[in-house]
C-alpha cells in the first residue's frame, strides 16, 4: 500500500490533528512547522513570528481509502477561510492558513476546491487561504503531538474558548 502526504496550516496545530485522526485511511497526523526560513525551529521560535513558519499538520494517508479531495473538504471545515491574520483567538503569521501542495495534482485539486468554496457563497468575504508549494516540514516537539489525547481537558477548553468550536457549529451545521 502506497501512502501519500498532505500538509495543511489551519491555525493552532493542536486543533488540526483530531479532525483528521478519526478517518479511515489516515495513517498519521503530525503537528509541526513549515513554510519558513529557519531550519529545525522550536515552538518558541515559531511563536516569536520571526521564522516565517506556519503551524501545520502533515497527514500521511492511503489514497485508496481516503482521497486528497476528501482531506481538503475536512480541512475547510476546521477553519475560517476568510481570515488572513490567523485563526480565531490565535493571531499572527504562524497561525495563518495555507494548503501546501506536494505535486501538481495536489495544487490543481486545492485550487479547484478553493474556487468551489468561493463560488458556493457560504462566506461573506473572499477566501484568504494561500495555496503554496510545500517546503520542508519539521515535526513539532513531542509535547505538541496528539495534544488532544494527552491533555483532553485543556484541549477542550482551548477548542471552545478560542472560538473555533462555535464557528464550526454555526458555519457547518448540516
Amino acid at each position: 500500500m502506497a501512502t501519500e502526504k498532505a500538509i495543511f496550516a489551519g491555525g493552532c496545530f493542536w486543533c488540526m490533528v483530531k479532525p483528521f485522526h478519526k478517518y479511515e485511511g489516515v495513517e498519521s497526523v503530525i503537528s509541526g512547522y513549515t513554510g519558513g526560513h529557519v531550519p529545525n525551529p522550536t515552538y518558541r521560535q515559531v511563536c516569536s513570528e520571526t521564522t516565517g513558519h506556519y503551524e501545520a499538520v502533515e497527514i500521511t494517508f492511503n489514497p485508496e481509502v481516503i482521497s486528497y479531495e476528501e482531506l481538503l473538504d475536512i480541512f475547510w471545515r476546521q477553519i475560517d477561510p476568510t481570515d488572513p491574520g490567523g485563526q480565531f483567538f490565535d493571531r499572527g503569521d504562524s497561525y495563518r492558513t495555507a494548503i501546501f501542495y506536494l505535486d501538481e495534482d495536489q495544487r490543481a485539486a486545492a485550487e479547484q476546491s478553493k474556487a468551489e468554496l468561493e463560488a458556493a457563497g457560504k462566506f461573506d468575504g473572499p477566501i484568504a487561504v494561500q495555496i503554496l508549494p510545500a517546503k520542508e516540514f519539521y515535526p513539532a516537539e513531542e509535547e505538541h503531538q496528539d495534544y488532544y489525547m494527552k491533555n483532553p481537558a485543556h484541549y477542550n477548553r482551548y477548542f471552545a474558548g478560542s472560538g473555533r468550536k462555535a464557528f464550526q457549529e454555526t458555519m457547518w451545521e448540516e
